[in-house]
């Protein structure tokens, strides 16, 4: 599983990573991989409207938010095998 994170590295962003890696913890998921993208280029190219962003394996499931620990775990049990 890729998990992308795109955004400047502001605190949102640090928010929505923390909490992504809580929801893996708690999905007991250990086969992700998080990116963070920051280069500004690559955020257009996947069609990001607003910052923070978060993606799963290729599909953009939030942004200009900061999606709680319990969405993303509802996310995240739609890829877990």
């Amino acid at each position: 599983m890729i998990i992308k994170i795109f955004g400047p590295g502001c605190l949102k962003c640090e928010k929505l990573k923390e909490n992504t890696e809580k929801a893996l913890k708690e999905r007991n998921i250990k086969e992700a991989e998080i990116q963070k993208v920051s280069d500004i280029e690559k955020i257009t190219e996947a069609g990001i409207m607003g910052l923070p962003a978060l993606m799963i394996n290729g599909e953009i499931k939030a942004a200009g938010r900061v999606p709680d620990i319990e969405e993303i775990k509802e996310w995240l049990k739609e890829y877990k095998k």
